[in-house]
């Protein structure tokens, strides 16, 4: 095939181009190298992916940029779109940006395709757990999705979300078909991406394809950037023995998946056959707290830091969420492979390796709270 990648350059498209290229497909890379990513100075060394340079188009634009995707776009059969703004926190002060990049951009993406280059039969849409808000969980035997937790209750330290009249409710993995309830400005332009799909798989016979990534970790994964990934907050102030601040209690859950996972995900995304239109959890169907991961790093990093629960809190932050894979599994044939603990081991191994750089998680975090988005001590 001839694939375009969106964000090509970034964590888990550079991670796919390789495995592409692998295949003996074709690859246009559209990327805008991101200096909140990539750094001030960035450019992309195409002789790092493999010998298969003369396979690879890249195309060194913002996906707002049509000329640009028009170019992309005519050269490509198929589409996997995973360029987008994604910071949770971030979106939640930065809002038209938001919609600009990772909404607007994919509808314009769409109207190409399907008014110009028709002959794109399928795209893979980057979604995202965070659709759901909160992730499922049982109230008297029926599954129950909360709404975004109260701030108050957040700032008295109460943070596991109740039912409708402050029923205890118990965690389960949530299925697609949960009913959505996005806690950040991010989430809903991943929602509205995902109806676009809908609608052009439906209206135009393409086969849409989006994958709710869970928790994505791993090697290359930015380092720099403050408003995504706890992962690299964490690696990062480890390395130079700084106390890691643990939001809330510490109990929060998340379903963390290997990017290497993702890339198979994603691969087997555009060879399956597939409904028109179909929506899959991408994960490991695991919970991990917090606090577990944070100290599982800390050892495999032989840092000194100091752990400490703050209760601090985010706005548009969940307490719970993992993934139910039976529909990756039956549609896509999809299960992960790596478990956390031999994850983070590689990880850790991939970041001993990097430069150290300046942690700027704390001037991320004073920006939610001068905005009343968030509580931080520090």
């Amino acid at each position: 095939m001839k694939v375009l990648v969106t964000g090509g350059a970034g964590f888990i498209g550079s991670w796919l181009v390789d495995s592409l290229l692998q295949k003996d497909h074709s690859v246009t890379i559209v990327d805008n190298l991101s200096p909140q990513i990539h750094g001030e100075m960035a450019s992309l060394d195409l002789s790092k992916l493999k010998d298969n340079r003369q396979s690879v188009d890249f195309i060194h634009a913002d996906i707002r940029n049509m000329e640009a995707m028009d170019k992309a776009l005519a050269q490509s059969d198929a589409v996997v779109h995973l360029a987008a703004e994604t910071g949770t926190g971030q979106s939640m002060y930065q809002v038209a940006h938001y919609y600009d990049v990772n909404q607007q951009a994919t509808a314009a993406m769409f109207e190409a395709i399907v008014t110009k280059h028709r002959h794109i039969k399928r795209v893979v849409l980057a979604s995202s757990r965070a659709i759901y808000g909160e992730g499922a969980y049982l109230l008297d035997k029926q599954v129950f999705v909360p709404g975004s937790r109260d701030p108050l209750r957040l700032q008295n330290g109460q943070f596991e979300p109740l039912g409708p009249n402050g029923e205890l409710i118990s965690l389960i993995a949530t299925p697609e078909n949960s009913l959505p309830s996005p806690a950040s400005i991010y989430a809903a332009t991943k929602l509205a991406n995902e109806s676009l799909g809908r609608i052009m798989a439906e209206a135009y016979g393409l086969t849409v394809v989006a994958l709710r990534f869970q928790n994505v970790y791993g090697e290359r994964q930015s380092l720099r950037n403050p408003y995504t990934g706890i992962l690299s907050i964490f690696s990062n102030r480890m390395r130079q023995n700084l106390p890691i601040n643990i939001f809330e209690d510490g109990q929060e859950s998340r379903d963390f998946i290997h990017v290497s996972d993702v890339v198979r995900s994603i691969q087997l995304a555009l060879e399956k056959e597939l409904p028109r239109f179909t929506v899959a959890n991408v994960g490991s169907g695991i919970p991990t707290t917090v606090w577990e991961v944070a100290n599982l790093l800390r050892k495999l990093l032989n840092s000194s830091s100091q752990l400490y629960i703050s209760g601090d809190f985010r706005s548009g932050d969940i307490r719970h969420c993992y993934a139910d894979m039976a529909i990756a599994e039956k549609q896509l044939d999809f299960r992960s492979s790596i478990d956390i603990k031999s994850g983070l081991k590689v990880f850790s191994e991939w970041v001993m390796t990097q430069p150290l750089l300046v942690d700027r998680s704390v001037e991320a975090m004073a920006e939610l709270t001068k905005l009343g988005l968030g509580k931080c001590r520090e």
